[in-house]
């Protein structure tokens, strides 16, 4: 191994490789090839590196800089997996770039299923032996019959077709009736038929169909911003250009903000194109991950859904590109490489020639700012499909009607679920916040009990009978008296979860059938899909949940949803609030009156003329959003400038305050540029790191990632001071 990307000065050129290894390395190594391997561009190979072997990919081109060639070591396989592709190699680099991570940290999220790398296995089977001179039962002849073509079978569809049992087939291999034979896997994933027909489609949505095959046909990079009310069949637009881009044989990626959203997104899929597509997540097995992955490469996955790593696959002709809800903050990684999958998205069609789309009921305001400027095409579809209505909005004001004591359900909201449930219909109370209760308290010294590796109250989750951080993981049994003062029976919960809300709806409405739907009871697609069918099936009547029902659900029984804290996310500086807060409840409220019946959303709040309420409730986004942008575009706020974080952290407190500060006093300046901090940031203490942040903000124009790297170059920081870049922050905590 030698320094990064050096040149040898004896070994002949095409006998040297430049190779990308998956570590946190910023630069290529140069190893020698041996005369009897074949390398390219993109080819994974095995190489030393210190006392072990590691996977990495053959980059661009060494450079120019000599070096002594008995520095260098050999490659010691080239791995028999397709080559990663030049499209998803620049995009590696491009990526690395633009968040400031080094080359090797991006290229193992595109090396995420490391086994996928060796020779794909075979399957076991088997064929016609010597048959002569043997005894022909019945059961035999049945064998022997599946057989009669010369080819080979499987033994579990041998003994299936046969009708008869694996042991009657290995005393036949035992007399050389049968031998065994190697099988090719079966191809895990079934093409998708664009011909099947699809539902039929209103004037609106047959013209935006056409607009995006259209884009898809062109066989060119492009960006269409797909902008529909709730229910209005943005899912089955979309369907048009994935069938014309399995027409024109390429492949297709659609993501999901929340792989649980897969359940219902998968029977659409299925009802339109016949088989399901890949899948792409967290949960899937080992075997599976490796045969989704390989399957991508060799280009036998025609369809994959996933969530935002999916963005890292090999797909080696990429035809276009679906982010569904693209406003959704859970595009954007916030650890290791700190990137956003929506905007990341955009730049792979770019550099794949393919079409992206980008689809939501309330986009986000960048994507409208770059559809406005005419970076983006826009294709509305302002109405719902099939004549059903939008629901009405009305706002509660707790001021007037304030729940009872110790409850947290206003009286209009309790009546109207009544009236709801005695029609034989669905409801729905949201509120975005897991657990029983957000905070335990004293009542006797006023002790609030904290999680010990970050800034934050640990949540209580009653039916578990432990107290969590959300942040971290941190986790305890709930105490029987307080940790301060001792005091007995003297924790009380303070504040409402889903938990909580779900113990007041069984008091009021015991004879209703009650789901609650949180990342806590609904950990992945299965529990999903089971919670989707069992409320399809009406053998739920009450929906309690967080955030995760807010995003593509279709219960067409369901008219009423309320709301328990409409206020939730306008608290703190967040830049974003107002926008999330709208954008969060808009959804919510569109999962009311999805069919013939009309719907109705009540939100319980205390600012009922707060800005985002006054549009929740006269259905008007658009005006909502122009004041938005009216207020960001003076100070150069995003969407109009450019944002860039530094969160400075330690385990030492005051080496996070001294490093923070050193790095403030080398703060770039110039036109166009301010840097505001440092500051503790909001979470100043977060799984035991205590945190600094600076921001940077800069006009449109100012392209921040040189002016950070040459900030950063100056610094001269303690080795245990990290320092984490998040370009284009959505997060300030």
């Amino acid at each position: 191994m030698t320094a990064p990307t050096a040149k040898s000065i004896d070994i002949p050129q095409a006998s040297r490789v430049s190779v990308v290894l998956p570590l946190p390395l910023a630069a290529a190594y140069d190893y020698v090839l041996p005369e009897h391997f074949l390398a390219v561009p993109g080819n994974f190979v095995e190489v030393p590196l210190g006392g072990r072997s590691v996977l990495g990919v053959v980059w661009d081109g060494p450079a120019d800089a000599p070096i002594e060639t008995r520095r260098l070591k050999s490659v010691r396989a080239v791995l028999p997996a397709p080559p990663m592709s030049a499209p998803l190699r620049r995009f590696i680099d491009w990526v690395a770039a633009y968040t400031l991570s080094p080359t090797g940290a991006v290229l193992r999220m595109a090396m995420s299923a490391p086994s996928a790398l060796e020779a794909p296995g075979h399957r076991a089977g088997w064929r016609l032996g010597v048959v002569e001179g043997q005894r022909v039962t019945p059961e035999r002849a049945r064998v022997l019959a599946a057989l009669a073509d010369g080819g080979a079978m499987a033994g579990d569809l041998l003994a299936q077709a046969a009708a008869v049992t694996p042991a009657l087939l290995r005393g036949m291999a035992d007399r050389g009736m049968l031998v065994p034979a190697l099988l090719p896997r079966a191809p895990r994933f079934a093409t998708p038929d664009p011909a099947r027909p699809g539902p039929s489609l209103g004037p609106d949505q047959a013209a935006a169909a056409e607009r995006l095959r259209a884009a898809v046909a062109a066989r060119g990079f492009s960006v269409t911003l797909l902008r529909g009310v709730t229910g209005s069949g943005k899912t089955e637009v979309y369907h048009d250009a994935i069938a014309e881009c399995l027409r024109a044989g390429r492949q297709a990626l659609v993501l999901l903000p929340e792989i649980a959203l897969s359940a219902q997104w998968l029977e659409r899929f299925a009802a339109r194109f016949g088989t399901t597509p890949a899948l792409w997540h967290s949960e899937l097995t080992p075997a599976t991950r490796r045969d989704t992955w390989r399957a991508v490469a060799e280009g036998a996955a025609p369809v994959l859904v996933g969530a935002r790593s999916a963005l890292f696959l090999p797909f080696p002709d990429l035809g276009l590109i679906i982010v569904d809800e693209e406003h959704e903050s859970a595009f954007k990684q916030e650890e290791g490489v700190v990137y956003h999958a929506r905007d990341m998205a955009v730049v792979r069609a770019r550099l794949a020639q393919a079409a992206c789309v980008l689809v939501s009921a309330t986009p986000s305001l960048e994507s409208i700012f770059n559809a406005e400027s005419g970076r983006y095409g826009v294709v509305d579809l302002p109405a719902r499909h099939g004549g059903a209505a939008l629901p009405t909005v009305r706002a509660l004001d707790l001021r007037l009607h304030p729940p009872e004591r110790g409850r947290f359900l206003a009286p209009p909201l309790i009546e109207a679920i009544k009236a709801t449930l005695a029609r034989g219909e669905q409801a729905m109370l949201f509120l975005n916040r897991r657990g029983y209760a957000p905070l335990t308290l004293c009542r006797s010294c006023g002790h609030r009990i904290q999680c010990p590796n970050c800034t934050a109250w640990l949540v209580e989750h009653r039916a578990q009978r432990r107290l969590a951080c959300h942040h971290c993981g941190h986790a305890m049994p709930t105490p029987p008296n307080c940790p301060s003062c001792a005091a007995e029976h003297s924790l009380v919960p303070i504040g409402p979860g889903v938990e909580r809300v779900q113990e007041e709806a069984a008091a009021l409405f015991p004879d209703a059938r009650r789901l609650v739907m949180a990342s806590d009871s609904i950990p992945g697609p299965a529990a999903a899909a089971e919670a989707a069918r069992r409320i399809e099936a009406r053998e739920v009547d009450l929906i309690i949940g967080t955030q995760i029902v807010a995003k593509g659900w279709h219960f067409p029984h369901l008219t009423l949803v309320g709301v328990v804290d409409a206020d939730l996310g306008l608290a703190g500086g967040d830049l974003r609030a107002a926008e999330r807060t709208v954008q969060l409840l808009h959804q919510v409220a569109g999962r009311a009156g999805r069919a013939e019946a009309p719907g109705e959303v009540l939100l319980q709040t205390y600012a009922p003329d707060h800005p985002v309420m006054q549009a929740l409730m006269a259905n008007d986004l658009a005006a909502f959003l122009a004041e938005e942008k009216a207020q960001r575009a003076p100070g150069h706020w995003p969407p109009f400038g450019r944002l860039a974080a530094l969160i400075v952290s330690s385990e030492d407190p005051q080496e996070a305050a001294r490093a923070a500060r050193d790095l403030g006093l080398l703060a770039p300046g110039g036109q166009g540029i301010t840097v505001l901090g440092p500051a503790p940031a909001p979470l100043a203490l977060l799984r035991g790191r205590h945190r600094h942040r600076l921001l940077l903000k800069a006009e449109r124009g100012v392209a921040v990632q040189p002016v950070l790297r040459e900030w950063l170059a100056r610094a001269k920081l303690p080795p245990a001071v990290r320092v984490q870049v998040d370009v284009d922050p959505v997060s300030f905590l």
